[in-house]
């Protein structure tokens, strides 16, 4: 099915304007830091790939560092870069020692942020001699996307500044994603609480749009490190890519399948928070009828199609670059949100023509929702849905149960309707397939720009300092004198008001 679901035109404002506000942004993650999560809000948890960042050891830019500078001006800087390095490492890890639900990925972005025009500005000094190298630099870090026979992150040393830089981006993005994945665990099953007002739940909506904002923003730099990275270090003088095998974590498939998984994720979130007041107001009464306050369960279906088909891409990508190098959870994941999404479509286009067809769709209705019924049984049968530890896992065959449940009472009551009332006959699955249209998306990616430089070419520091020195030159240069006129004054006559002429 995937072949079919090419993305269609981002669905706008009416997905409740899904748009990242830098206010909104500051105000809700200073409630998620103050906020302690409970067990039970943790086992409802809305499933999305959580990564596990990696760690990297020390390393000291003075030991292969030489500030070429003619007034050495860099000495500083390469000791500042040493230790905004340091404080990632220290960050990662104490990211590693803790658990899921108290890491703090926002500390941890901001350090990142600290290093990245650091980094950029001894790359830029290395290319322009600026800065030179007793030797190639090392930089050890651990591949978490890699797949091992002791499913263990393996420790590489990677050559040259680039390695460091687009593993240090990586980072940066899996940390996006994980920021994003912790502020759903903090509004837990909202839409389930009977007694939650309208500002709460607009205010748990908000969350859940910002979260929104940092699964697109991740797929930005994703996009970034697949597209401009990776090429430029092949071309780079302080490349050191000679004779160096990269892991998957730093392949531009693998990069790009990180792209499409970063917006199917994103892509659940817009429909959550879609579906946010309609699932309010079926709290008391789940199943049919749909209420007043439901969107089109059509419009639900394109979504989770287009869900399904970024998955698809993702899997199709991730395998392009060696499948079997590729971490076997990551590879899980994308297997079971392709089967899981392709039978939520299924079920909401049963739901569409049992609620909104014609007399003659009620077979049709049956059908989409027994083929939703079987998928999910599977699904739980074979704890087949992305497995992690504790309550992860707990949640994921929590969602799983859930829809299950759900679609089950959608089927009952339209092929209860069906027998008793409409006598339609069921389609085969095949004729159903025929009847599934493209989907529709709710995301694009947000285009990441790296920050200027710290120092170096290319820094406001350098353009500055060019500056300055043009303004000294010309204060130094010595006024010239004008230039002798060279005209010939014509000749002045003997006769009164001579050479007086208006």
């Amino acid at each position: 099915m995937a072949g079919k679901l090419g993305s269609q035109k981002v669905l706008s404002s009416n997905l409740g304007r899904l748009i990242f506000v830098d206010v909104v942004t500051l105000r809700i993650l200073s409630d998620l830091i103050n906020q302690t999560l409970s067990t039970a809000a943790c086992l409802l948890l809305h499933a999305m790939y959580l990564y596990e960042l990696p760690t990297t050891g020390a390393i000291s830019f003075s030991d292969f560092c030489i500030d070429q500078s003619t007034d050495k001006i860099y000495s500083t800087r390469i000791l500042e870069a040493t230790e905004a390095r340091a404080n990632v490492r220290a960050a990662l890890k104490a990211s590693k020692r803790t658990e899921d639900g108290t890491k703090d990925y926002l500390s941890l972005t901001k350090k990142l942020e600290d290093y990245i025009p650091l980094i950029r500005g001894l790359i830029n000094c290395v290319a322009h001699d600026d800065i030179g190298l007793k030797s190639e630099p090392l930089f050890s870090w651990r591949t978490t996307l890699s797949n091992t026979v002791l499913n263990n992150s393996p420790r590489l040393s990677v050559p040259g500044l680039y390695a460091d830089l687009a593993f240090t981006l990586l980072t940066y993005a899996f940390t996006l994603s994980n920021l994003g994945h912790a502020i759903v665990q903090s509004v837990g099953p909202y839409e389930r609480d009977r007694t939650i007002k309208k500002e709460q739940r607009e205010r748990k909506d908000e969350q859940i749009n910002v979260a929104f904002g940092f699964l697109c923003k991740a797929s930005g730099v994703f996009s970034y490190i697949a597209e401009k990275l990776l090429p430029e270090w092949e071309v780079s003088r302080a490349g050191g890519l000679s004779g160096f095998t990269r892991p998957p974590d730093l392949k531009q498939e693998v990069n790009s399948a990180l792209v499409k998984l970063s917006l199917a994720d994103a892509q659940t979130l817009a429909i959550r928070k879609y579906l946010s007041k309609a699932a309010y107001d079926s709290n008391i009464s789940p199943g049919p009828p749909l209420p007043a306050s439901h969107p089109s369960p059509n419009l639900i279906a394109k979504l989770q199609l287009e869900c399904e088909s970024l998955y698809a891409s993702a899997k199709s990508l991730a395998n392009a670059s060696g499948g079997s190098d590729i971490s076997s959870e990551l590879r899980k994941y994308l297997t079971d949100r392709i089967t899981f999404h392709a039978a939520l479509a299924h079920k909401w286009l049963g739901v569409d023509a049992g609620e909104n067809g014609q007399l003659d769709q009620a077979g049709e209705a049956v059908g989409f929702l027994a083929w939703a019924k079987k998928d999910l049984e599977k699904l739980k049968d074979n704890n087949m849905l992305h497995f992690g530890k504790g309550e992860r896992e707990k949640a994921k065959k929590t969602e799983i149960a859930e829809e299950l449940e759900s679609t089950t009472t959608y089927y009952k009551y339209y092929k209860k309707a069906n027998d008793s009332l409409h006598f339609q006959p069921v389609p085969t699955q095949a004729e159903l397939q025929s009847r599934i249209s493209t989907g529709r998306a709710a995301v694009e990616i947000r285009p990441y720009s790296p920050p200027a430089p710290t120092f170096g070419p290319g820094s406001v520091e350098d353009l500055r300092r060019q500056a300055q020195l043009l303004e000294l030159k010309d204060q130094e240069s010595p006024e010239s004198p004008p230039p002798p006129s060279t005209a010939t004054s014509p000749p002045t006559g003997n006769y009164a008001g001579a050479g007086s002429y208006f």
